[in-house]
Parts: structure tokens; C-alpha cells; sequence
């Protein structure tokens, strides 16, 4: 809040003009969002977008400093909104996101349908960024919003499945990072014997009793291994869940603490907010 102000660009204003012309008036943060206008709005917050655009409308309509621009719905007599909202072709426009026509009408479905392509498209970026640790939230939901049209609540969504596909163990997570499990299910099995195969043994000699006594000594040794394994393994488990149960204490923080700035903008901008 006491950086200096910078002068709007060019390339800024016609970013917030086809942002206005996308999402509407008001939508501000879905406008910063938009992979389409954040190269060019990143810089700027809600409240700058908001009081840019008032100035704007003002230039271009000459309203006084307290009326709101709204994107017109029914009224179709008003020639200026429609002038506001149209995107000049003047300047470079901002790049065209790539989509992927197999996903791209995951928008207008539920979260429950999409569930499986939700699933293909996490598969989908972590086989693409291969890393070694596996990769974050950040990186994956960055790969996906790269290529492919989500909701706005992608990321809560994206949590929500990662977590889901962890718990049916197709998923491992180490630490913060999400990578593909191994498949363990070719181990080779120890073929239990038919019965009918089963036959009395020999007498066993001396030496033979011997060497089965250091076999035993060396079964006990390899079963108190195991045991320390277990362990060991027991503790790691508990460590996870506890990473875990941090980094949900953490995602829930961050909301609340986006909770809390809209409220802040909201009461910058003169609207009273009452707490239930």
C-alpha cells in the first residue's frame, strides 16, 4: 500500500478494457485472474483496476466522479457503454491462451462428473513436468490453467482431488509436492505348496540341526529388522500426517486471509460490511 503510484501504460488500459469486455464490470479479480490479462495487470490491485476504470468511463462519458459504470444488460439505446466495452485493435493485444479441445468444456460441468477429468488432467501435468520430488499445487495448477479453461475455484478443487486421489493411493505426497505412485502390484508371490506335494522329511543329522539353529539366529535377526523397519516406517507415516494436517491449517489460513482482504477492499470502498 505505500508503493508510489506509476503511471497506467497503454498495453495496461487496453488489458483493463478487454477484461471489462470478458468478465464485466466489477470483476475485478477475475479480470487480475485471467491468464489472458495478468502479464499485463499483475502489478495492479483491485482498487487500481476499479478507480482506473471510473476514470476511464469518465473521460469517455463525462459522468461525475460518483457514478458506477455498469455493463448494460436490456438497455440497448445507450450508445457509449458499448463504445467502453469494445476492445480497441490499436495496440498489441495480449497473447491467446492455448486450449485443449479434449478438456475445455470442463467448465460448465459439476465437480462430482468431472471428477475423472479432473483426474486426467493432474496425471496429464505431473507425466509432463516429471519432477524427481514431484511437483506442488502452484506448478501443477499452473500447467493446467496453461492449457485448459477452469472454473474460478479451480485451485479448492484441485486440493480437494489431490488429496482424494492420495487417499486411494494413486498418489504419494512428499511434503508439499504430489507425484505418481509406483506400482507395486508385480511383486513376485511365494507359491504355496499343494498339500497333496507335502511329504515327511528324513531325520535330520547334527550338522544339519546346526546350520538350521544359524538360520533361526539369522531369521531372528532379520525379524527384528523388520520390526525396526516398521517402525521407523510407523513414524514417518505419523510425520506426514502431520505435514499434512499443517499445510490444510495453512490452506485454510490463506482463505480467511482472502477473506479478509476483500472485506478490506470492500470497506476502502466506502460499502459498509456487516459481520454476521
Amino acid at each position: 500500500m505505500g508503493n508510489p503510484k506509476q503511471k497506467w501504460t497503454s498495453e495496461e488500459e487496453e488489458a483493463l478494457r478487454a477484461g471489462v469486455a470478458k468478465h464485466g464490470t466489477g470483476k475485478w479479480k477475475n479480470i487480475q485472474r485471467d491468464p489472458e490479462f495478468n502479464p499485463y495487470l499483475f502489478s495492479r490491485s483491485n482498487i487500481d483496476l476499479k478507480d482506473k476504470w471510473r476514470n476511464m468511463s469518465v473521460s469517455v462519458t463525462g459522468q461525475g466522479p460518483r457514478d458506477k459504470s455498469r455493463t448494460p444488460k436490456t438497455k440497448a439505446s445507450s450508445d457509449a457503454p458499448a463504445a467502453q466495452l469494445s476492445t480497441p485493435q490499436t495496440s498489441a493485444p495480449p497473447a491467446p491462451v492455448i486450449h485443449d479441445a479434449s478438456t475445455d468444456s470442463i467448465v460448465d460441468d459439476s465437480a462430482k462428473s468431472c471428477a475423472p477429468k479432473y483426474n486426467a488432467l493432474i496425471f496429464e501435468a505431473l507425466s509432463a513436468l516429471k519432477e524427481p520430488n514431484g511437483s506442488d499445487i502452484t506448478a501443477i495448477l499452473r500447467y493446467i490453467e496453461q492449457r485448459n479453461e477452469v472454473p474460478q475455484n479451480f485451485r479448492r478443487l484441485l486440493g480437494s482431488r489431490l488429496r482424494r486421489l492420495v487417499a486411494q493411493e494413486k498418489l504419494e505426497k512428499i511434503q508439499n509436492c504430489f507425484r505418481v505412485k509406483e506400482d507395486n502390484s508385480f511383486e513376485t508371490k511365494t507359491p504355496i505348496p499343494n498339500q497333496k506335494d507335502v511329504r515327511p522329511r528324513p531325520p535330520l543329522s547334527a550338522d544339519h540341526i546346526t546350520s538350521v539353529d544359524t538360520v533361526e539366529a539369522a531369521a531372528a535377526a532379520a525379524a527384528s529388522q523388520v520390526a525396526e523397519a516398521e517402525n521407523k516406517s510407523y513414524v514417518a507415516a505419523e510425520a506426514i500426517k502431520e505435514a499434512e494436517r499443517i499445510s490444510n491449517m495453512a490452506e485454510d489460513t490463506d482463505s480467511q486471509l482472502q477473506l479478509l482482504k476483500d472485506i478490506f477492499e470492500r470497506c476502502s470502498g466506502g460499502e459498509i460490511v456487516i459481520m454476521a
